[in-house]
């Protein structure tokens, strides 16, 4: 939204909300983290002063140590993505449950696949044909693949069997309209994205917002430790070549994450 981020974030700006890097000092008060620990996370909103500056100022809750075994590149992508991904289904599923996740290819649908498979769901994700072996690789059980199938009528043709839904995309016209023919009476569909999300059905209709907390960012990195959550990494750039990393994010064909190393000291 780069119009309206100018009436949010004052100008000049750094962009970059998600990090990993070295704790330089703390404040008064904070026992929690110390200086010269490695932490990741996210600033949990846009601020003027972004990830890609030499130095950040952070809140303590939007933090976690980083594990140890965990490469610094791949906590440095989990800060909004994973936690998107984790909120837009922990809290609605259980174990069994099968799932339908729309957009599986894309930088929350990489998580999500795996988030669900982590908490014991049956994934069923969409991507185009170039991405299909791709989704299955993260752990997706069925993919149905939208450049080749009518995704409505194969969602349709199987009936009320799906837990939940979330939809990273907003597309095809028409899926949170026909969900009651494949989700379950009283289960959610939690919209991520799309371009409108003006909407009156008949099923739980949740519209995400991000909430940042320091207790969902530590799963994330106690998942990557234990191998349950793998970040994929389309490309990794350093600062003076930042501008590319944004062409590349604009272009819409990364698949997985961009890194940008702001300095070399905590690689």
């Amino acid at each position: 939204m780069p119009i309206a981020s100018r009436f949010l974030v004052a100008y000049p700006a750094t962009p970059g909300m998600d990090f990993c890097g070295k704790i330089v000092t703390a404040g008064p008060g904070v026992t929690a983290f110390q200086p010269g620990q490695l932490v990741y996370g996210t600033t949990a909103a846009p601020t003027q002063f972004g990830s890609l500056g030499e130095y950040l100022l952070c809140k303590t809750g939007n933090v976690a140590l980083l594990p140890e075994g965990v490469a610094p590149d791949h906590a440095a992508t989990v800060g909004v993505a994973a936690q998107t991904a984790y909120q837009s289904i922990a809290p609605y599923v259980s174990q069994g449950d099968r799932v339908f996740i729309n957009g599986g290819s894309g930088g929350c649908g990489i998580f999500a696949i795996q988030v669900a498979k982590a908490l014991g769901c049956t994934v069923t994700t969409t991507c185009s044909t170039r991405n299909v072996q791709f989704c299955k690789d993260l752990g997706a059980d069925e993919v149905i693949d939208y450049a080749q199938e009518d995704v409505l009528g194969v969602l349709r043709a199987r009936g009320q069997v799906y837990a939940h839904v979330v939809d990273h995309i907003g597309l095809p016209e028409g899926l949170y309209a026909q969900s009651h023919a494949f989700l379950l009476p009283g289960k959610a569909f939690v919209q991520v994205g799309a371009a409108s999300m003006l909407t009156f059905v008949r099923r739980v209709y949740v519209i995400f917002m991000l909430k940042s907390n320091k207790e969902d960012i530590a799963t994330l990195g106690e998942w990557m430790q234990q191998g349950k959550l793998r970040v994929e990494v389309d490309s990794t750039y350093e600062l003076e070549d930042a501008v590319k990393a944004f062409e590349k994010l604009r272009s819409g064909r990364a698949r997985g994450k961009i890194i940008i190393h702001v300095s070399t000291e905590s690689k």
